[in-house]
């Protein structure tokens, strides 16, 4: 009797460990670079595909303005595009911290502003605060707005979409203020000096040279810490990618370091002058990828937002402090928005009472969807903030390009960002945990 019963059990639990294979992770799994691309295209015929659909997107969009203006790939342009990017990748990204915890933040789209007025101010002519010390103050405001507003949000229990939506009137009011105060006669614009360090992040590059041996540096560097981490884990007997996974990732890694070093450091100069170099912000906005890119894959507060986000309730129980994850998150989410709100004042060389902070958080949700993060949370990563905020920008550059306006811009982003959740919910429904 125990062999008739036992046949059927075997028999069960070598179908769910076949179709745990069919789901998990390649990296867990895997055994050879065959094995994980078997694995990976189960998954994505499963509905698990990842990044891909946002990849093909992209490439779909460059090629299109590609063959309608010969402009588009040209090196001015691309290097155009990365400055243009900035400060939507970066104000996406701020946003993935809290739409990871199933919340909104809409108000750091005016709170970054703040936060840019107040640094300006400071680096003025007539105040003279160090750069370093007035982009901290600038970073702080934000954050500390966002923070109160998420303790509002856990103390009341208040939806997050309606305390951030006042928060939202709130910083445009603020706003209003701190620069007919901080600029009275000067027709609400607060100038930064173009002489000041802040107003290089746009407007200056690095020299060619330090490109290609930053470049150098990130990629060893990082491949060195892949090859370390995955060597202590097959040691220790825990799951790993294949060795030879690892140096794809790493070879791929560098490609994509050279050729965008080489479309930066290509001589962009219609005159006389040679203008060579990829722009500060470029170095800016990556290192601000990887920390934070870092932060949410690595640590236990990364693994306690994805928790949150996945089933509050389990969390609690778990015993993970959800006002403090939270907290953190949205204050995280302002440091993030702050740090954009000083990209976008060096862009536009100041900031202005018209700055359109709604709009500009509304990007900001549209460049992290379009990246794959779920409105629901528990989904998303840093990385997908980014190829979403460089979809949003691609087609404002391209149409550009094609000399269309406003009207075509808003209803090509539109198109794109349904698209984007058309294709989530899709790829949801095909997978074996929805049906």
């Amino acid at each position: 009797m125990s062999t008739e019963i036992q046949q059927p059990a075997d028999a069960e639990a070598d179908e769910m460990a076949a179709h745990a294979a069919e789901v998990a992770a390649p990296d867990v799994i895997a055994n050879s670079l065959g094995e994980y691309a078997r694995i990976w295209l189960s998954r994505v015929r499963g509905g698990e595909s990842g990044a891909l659909p946002v990849i093909l997107g992209l490439g779909a969009i460059v090629a299109y303005f590609q063959i309608r203006t010969s402009l588009f790939l040209s090196a001015g342009n691309l290097v155009n595009l990365m400055s243009q990017a900035a400060w939507i990748v970066t104000l996406g990204m701020a946003e993935v911290f809290v739409l990871l915890l199933g919340e909104i933040d809409l108000s750091i789209g005016y709170s970054s502003a703040m936060g840019a007025v107040i640094t300006l101010w400071m680096v003025s002519p007539g105040n003279h605060f160090p750069w370093w010390i007035a982009a901290l103050a600038g970073l702080a405001v934000p954050a500390v707005y966002s923070a109160v507003q998420a303790v509002l949000i856990t103390r009341l229990r208040a939806p997050s979409f309606v305390v951030t939506l006042g928060g939202l009137l709130m910083g445009e009011g603020l706003l209003l203020f701190l620069i007919n105060n901080a600029a009275p006669n000067s027709g609400g614009i607060i100038r930064l000096p173009a002489t000041n360090v802040l107003y290089y992040i746009e407007n200056s590059n690095v020299n060619p040279a330090a490109d290609w041996v930053i470049m150098a540096a990130a990629v060893v560097l990082s491949g060195i810490a892949f090859w370390v981490r995955d060597s202590r884990r097959r040691a220790s007997n825990l799951a790993a990618p294949p060795a030879s996974v690892t140096a794809l990732k790493i070879a791929v890694m560098a490609v994509a370091g050279v050729i965008i070093v080489l479309i930066g450091n290509t001589n962009r100069g219609r005159f006389v002058t040679a203008v060579r170099g990829l722009p500060w912000v470029v170095l800016v906005v990556t290192v601000l990828l990887i920390a934070w890119s870092v932060l949410l894959g690595r640590t236990r507060f990364g693994r306690y937002v994805y928790a949150i986000g996945g089933n509050a309730e389990a969390a609690r129980r778990s015993g993970i402090n959800l006002t403090r994850v939270r907290v953190l998150a949205f204050g995280l989410c302002g440091l993030t928005a702050g740090l954009m709100g000083i990209i976008l004042a060096s862009q536009q060389g100041g900031m202005s009472t018209n700055v359109n902070g709604g709009q500009n958080v509304l990007y900001a949700v549209a460049a992290a969807v379009i990246g794959g993060t779920s409105l629901f949370g528990g989904r998303g990563r840093m990385l997908g903030a980014l190829l979403g905020g460089l979809i949003v920008a691609v087609i404002y550059n391209g149409l550009s390009l094609l000399g269309l306006g406003d009207a075509a811009q808003y209803m090509w982003t539109a198109a794109v960002l349904l698209a984007a959740v058309a294709v989530d919910t899709l790829a949801r429904r095909r997978r074996p945990d929805q049906t």
